[in-house]
């Protein structure tokens, strides 16, 4: 019974969309009309500015951290890794944006900060650093789930080993075109870094 009940909040609280709210209420602009179309955070900092969009990605990582800590507040008799990965679910395919969300990297990051402080710096920090020095998010975002893949060797924890190896092959899976781009010139590449 816990499963479904953290489930279902898990699924709704994934599903919120925050660079749709944020462009709608603050710009009245629906970013799934702009640049990539997506409902993450990138986008949200391309189409909206770096303001909006530093909301939008706080927003999309407390989903995902909020999901993994209200059932250990509760005391609930889960897997709190498994209702995270239902948050990230409810990100990409979110039922108030008619299941086309974003691509589960900022909610990904944010079920590892619930359950893992140290090891999301270390994807926060590989993420930075990648960034800085390709330009492509995309590409970032790929490589901070293999180091942490990686890096989640070290804490002998094989269930979250097994889960951040099935995110990041997620996100690979959702920035698929993304890496075709890269191969052929065409991604797009941050300015401000």
């Amino acid at each position: 019974m816990d499963y479904i009940i953290f489930g279902i909040i898990a699924y709704l609280l994934g599903s919120i969309p925050f660079a749709l709210i944020i462009g709608k209420i603050g710009y009245k602009i629906d970013v799934r009309e702009h640049g990539s179309g997506n409902l993450g955070a990138t986008n949200a900092f391309r189409v909206l500015g770096i303001k909006a969009g530093s909301i939008v990605i706080i927003g999309d990582i407390l989903k995902g951290t909020a999901a993994v800590l209200l059932p250990q507040l509760f005391d609930a008799n889960v897997y709190p890794l498994i209702i995270g990965i239902i948050a990230v679910l409810g990100h990409t395919y979110p039922i108030f944006a008619k299941f086309k969300g974003g691509k589960a990297v900022a909610t990904s990051g944010g079920m590892i900060l619930g359950i893992n402080p140290f090891l999301f710096i270390i994807m926060i920090a590989t993420f930075l650093l990648s960034l800085y020095l390709s330009k492509y998010v995309s590409l970032s975002s790929m490589i901070a789930g293999i180091v942490a893949f990686f890096a989640s060797l070290f804490f002998n924890d094989i269930g979250l080993t097994i889960v951040i190896f099935l995110l990041t092959a997620f996100v690979t899976y959702r920035h698929w075109a993304n890496i075709k781009r890269i191969k052929n010139g065409t991604e797009p590449k941050i300015t401000w870094m």
